[in-house]
């Protein structure tokens, strides 16, 4: 079996909740061991309150789609053993990664400086709120705080409505996604210069990132962002959401060629001939007679029926999908976008990344960690015998 791009990668992960889990889990999939550091009572994030049945048992679903493939370590950090133990560890490690306040690391003696003398060769990454410098590095980051600092939550919902947070996290997943983009590039810098180095991460910087078009809207145009409820960025009027005979479709009608085929598909190519639809500034301008034509049209049969034949003419559409009914996609089947993995409960489906390779793609070998499950095995590897490891949990290091 061809390896994976981070095979022999050895990473020591401190990151919890969900922004740095999810860029460790990215890099576990494609091959890196990682043992994930937890305290004694294990990480929060293991007890969501959406399913008291796996909130009990420490493996709450949430928790899962985002540790598959690690190891779990746990540990009382405030124990002088437990961070001899860190030491050890981190001697060997290629990679350490952390989500916690600025300077907390530092005061258990596991900073960067401390680590990175022990190891010049690591590679030492903190995911925070806003980075490990300036005048708010030590104030608390949460994604519905970046959401609503960043200008997501602005631009997010309807004219004159009340601003909305998108429905996932998303500023955490993006900033998770920058954070193994990060420890990525300087893994490939290490083999340049064989040198380690801190990769600094802050979710507000990593959501602006992903919001360069419309932060150049603003610094190059002048222009600021409001809220355009479903119409996409594009402003085109046919880019936005309509009502059929059972739901809604979202159009996603963006070039001549396609707004000809989308009033040609729906039986109105009379509206070609329309001057106040002449072009797509009058479009805009008449969006209510245009939404008029396009609503009258898509009364006539349901937003399936409309999305299968509106794409098969060349009009791009899809109807509102759950994620229930997503993963059961022709699409997403073919491709085996979900893997499966063996657990005590049954055989599960997580997500794991969004590209295919053609050789040393990523896999889901292993299911996420009971809490302490792989301690006794990462010590022994480290070189502490049993009658050591016996000592540590009898003092409640481990």
């Amino acid at each position: 079996m061809t390896a994976r791009p981070f095979e022999g990668i050895r990473i020591l992960d401190f990151t919890q909740v969900l922004a740095g889990p999810f860029a460790s889990y990215q890099l576990a999939l494609l091959g890196a061991d990682v043992v994930k550091v937890e305290r004694r009572e294990g990480e929060d994030m293991r007890r969501t309150p959406l399913s008291r049945e796996w909130a009990e048992r420490g493996m709450a679903s949430a928790w899962q789609a985002v540790n598959g493939n690690k190891r779990s370590l746990t540990l009382d950090l405030q124990k002088p053993e437990a961070r001899e133990i860190i030491l050890r560890l981190a001697a060997e490690a290629d990679v350490v990664m952390e989500n916690f306040r600025p300077g907390v690391m530092d005061r258990l003696g596991l900073g960067y400086e401390a680590l990175s003398k022990l190891n010049p060769r690591l590679i030492f990454c903190s995911v925070s709120a806003f980075g490990q410098t300036g005048p708010d590095r030590l104030e608390a980051g949460y994604d519905g705080r970046i959401q609503a600092m960043s200008g997501i939550m602005a631009m997010t919902g309807h004219p004159g409505g009340d601003p909305l947070r998108a429905g996932f996290a998303v500023c955490d997943q993006l900033s998770g996604m920058t954070a193994a983009f990060g420890v990525a590039s300087a893994l490939l810098q290490r083999t340049h210069t064989g040198q380690g180095q801190r990769v600094d991460v802050s979710m507000l910087e990593s959501t602006l990132a992903f919001l360069g078009g419309q932060v150049a809207d603003w610094t190059v145009a002048g222009h600021k962002q409001q809220q355009w409820g479903n119409q996409a960025v594009s402003r085109k009027a046919t880019a936005n959401l309509f009502r059929a005979r059972d739901g809604h479709l979202l159009l996603a009608v963006n070039t001549d060629r396609q707004y000809e085929a989308l009033l040609r598909a729906i039986g109105r190519k009379d509206a070609l001939d329309e001057p106040r639809l002449a072009d797509w500034f009058l479009r805009l301008e008449n969006a209510a007679l245009l939404r008029k034509v396009i609503e009258g049209a898509l009364a006539a049969a349901d937003a399936a029926e409309w999305e299968e034949r509106l794409n098969a003419a060349g009009a791009p559409c899809a109807r509102i999908w759950r994620v229930d009914e997503v993963i059961e996609h022709r699409q997403i089947r073919s491709r085996d976008a979900l893997q499966e993995v063996e657990t005590p409960w049954g055989r599960l489906r997580f997500a794991t990344t969004g590209f295919r390779l053609a050789h040393g793609a990523a896999r889901l070998d292993r299911p996420a960690p009971a809490l302490g499950a792989d301690t006794e095995a990462v010590l022994a590897a480290a070189g502490y015998d049993a009658a050591r490891i016996a000592a540590f949990r009898e003092a409640g290091v481990i």
